[in-house]
This record gives structure tokens, sequence and C-alpha cells, in this order.
């Protein structure tokens, strides 16, 4: 089986899963969140991964988002949903996926067991087993490859990338010097994505090794502040990447880390703050407290005056910005929504 290259370009989105005051799924809302994200410039839809609650959802409600997301993009992006969990949830999920229409699936990490590298690549193999489906594997914590194991990622025709959420660049590194180096068209063409919470804190370092694509939960509230990062960070505009960082995302991560499952909580926070119609959060996540939420708007607001400076000229360009290079994909997602590598959150 030889799968067609894979092009994900420009901004990738990661919808939220909008709930009711019972917490029951909100498809109107959800057409309006991905048609949201498509005025906002999205290249692709990743739909029910992490920033989208997939581990809170049933399959019949990841079918329905599926559903409604192929009937208002009516084609004019490709549209990704969420698989994974145990061995035979992630087969089942990879089947509905392709059964649903699905351009690809991002394969998230077994359920509440872990395995060596080699187990790993068995439970990929068995998801994944006479599907013809397109499969970007999500590495987190409880799923993490070897460097020498991703190069048996290559013998599986339908996996075209990794994205990585746990965060050790030095293994990311060899990983990606691994597949790379092994000097073929599927090496060549293989996809990376940095799949951190608010990716773009750690966004230069993983560009540095070649993995310029990164998973953007900001663009789910903020999606003007996303778009300006990303181009600074395609420019190399050192200085604006560094107002953008201590103005708003470093101010964003310690509210974060205030709580675990903010990384999902508060963006859906954050959204409704901005008059997005997304309701709460399943449990065992929970809300943001009141004062919480009010510094929460506070940073917001920073991050948006720091736009207004940079558009003003106020902060300067750095002297590398004057030679651009091409910008790879952003993922906007939140990762999954997913603080540190450990804290689970899914994008």
């Amino acid at each position: 089986m030889t799968l067609s290259r894979i092009e994900l370009t420009g901004l990738l989105a990661f919808p939220l899963t909008p709930f009711d005051d019972a917490l029951e799924l909100n498809l109107g809302a959800f057409a309006e969140q991905v048609e949201g994200h498509l005025d906002a410039g999205a290249g692709a839809l990743f739909i029910g991964c992490g920033t989208g609650e997939y581990s809170a959802l049933a399959p019949t409600e990841l079918a329905a988002l599926l559903r409604t997301a192929r009937e208002v993009v009516a084609g004019r992006v490709p549209v990704w949903v969420g698989a994974g969990g145990g061995a035979a949830n992630a087969r089942a999920g990879v089947a509905a996926a392709l059964e649903g229409g699905a351009d690809g699936a991002l394969l998230l990490p077994p359920y509440l067991v872990t395995g060596p590298p080699a187990g790993l690549l068995d439970h990929v193999r068995y998801a994944l087993r006479d599907q013809a489906l397109p499969v970007i594997i999500y590495q987190r914590s409880p799923g993490v490859f070897s460097a020498p194991s991703t190069r048996s990622l290559l013998d599986i025709p339908t996996v075209v990338g990794l994205k990585d959420g746990y965060g050790d660049i030095d293994l990311m590194s060899r990983v990606v010097a691994t597949i790379r180096g092994t000097s073929t068209q599927r090496g060549q063409e293989f996809l990376f994505f940095n799949g951190l919470p608010t990716a773009e804190v750690s966004a230069r370092a993983y560009s540095a090794i070649g993995v310029a694509r990164y998973s953007s939960a900001v663009h789910c509230f903020a999606p003007e502040i996303a778009d300006r990062f990303y181009r600074a960070l395609g420019e190399r505009d050192d200085a604006a990447i560094d107002a953008l960082l201590t103005g708003f995302y470093l101010p964003l991560v310690a509210l974060r880390d205030e709580t675990p499952g903010f990384a999902v909580s508060l963006v859906k926070a954050a959204a409704r703050q901005r008059g997005h119609r997304v309701g709460g959060v399943r449990p065992p996540h929970v809300e943001p407290t009141a004062d919480q939420l009010d510094r929460l708007a506070g940073i917001v607001e920073g991050g948006f005056g720091t736009l207004r400076l940079l558009g003003n000229g106020t902060v300067p360009r750095s002297p590398a910005a004057a030679a651009p290079v091409a910008a790879a994909p952003v993922a906007a997602e939140p990762v999954a929504a997913e603080p540190v590598a450990t804290q689970p959150v899914g994008r």
C-alpha cells in the first residue's frame, strides 16, 4: 500500500468541543467553531483530539463531530480526527475515522498501560492493520519511542508523521536525524510536529532541530496572537518572539501550571471570555476560579496590548528578521491541550 504525499500546510486548527449546560454535545456551537477556524485561515482541522477533549468523548460523539465538521468544511480543507486508547479501541477508532470520511487520524497513546518501543510499534501495527487511512502518531509519556525504533515507523505505509508531546529535545533531535538520515523519499517526506502544551514557548527550540510545525491552543481564542507569533517565528524575528512570550505566553503558562488539566480548561475559559459558545469542560477537568478567570482576562488583554505595540513599531525588529525564511505549518491545538509532557491532555 502506497499513500500519496500528505501536505499539511498553513495553520492547523484543533477545535474545542462545545458542551451545553448539562455537558452534552452542542453540535450547533461546534459548527460555529469550525467555521471560525476556517475564517481565521486554518489549513486543516484536527477534530476531537487533545484540545477537543478526546478522552471525554464517546465513539458516537466523535463520529457526530466528524460528520458535522465535514458538512461545514465541504472539502475546503482536510479534516483529521482523533483515535487512540487501548489496542482494540485504537483500531476501532481508526476504522471509524476511515468510515466517517476523515482525511486522516491522529493516533493518541495507549491508555493506562505502556510498553517498550517494540511493544509500541506493535500497538501501531495492530491499530493500523488493513487500514488505508493516513495516520500521525502522537508521542506522549505513556508511549515514547526510542530514536532507533522510529526508523521502523517508515515500514508502516500509512504512518505519515510523528507529533511529540513528550518534550525531550535531545531525544527528538535524534528521532529527526534518524528518520531524515535514511535518505529515502519516505524519510524526507515524514512530518514532525511539536505537540507540547502552549507550544509557542518551545517553538524556537523545536524549530532548530527541524520540527517547525506546532500545535497552537491560542488559535482557539486569539488567532491574531497565534498568527503573529507564527509569522515572527518564520521570519526569525526574535524581538517580536520575545515580546509575545513575555507579554502573553509566559504569564499564560504560569497560570496554566497552577491546576492540572488547565491546558484544556483555560483555553475553553478564554474562548468563552472572547464570546465563543463552547460551554464548560467535562470531568475530571475543572473550571478556573473567579480569581483565575480575572487573571486570565488580564493576560489575554496583555497579549493584545503586545500586538498593538508590535503593530506600532514600538518593539524593534531583530536584524535576522530582515532575511525571512519559509515558515512551516502551525498546528492550532492546544494541545492537547496538552503543560508538560507528563500532563495528558491530548491535542
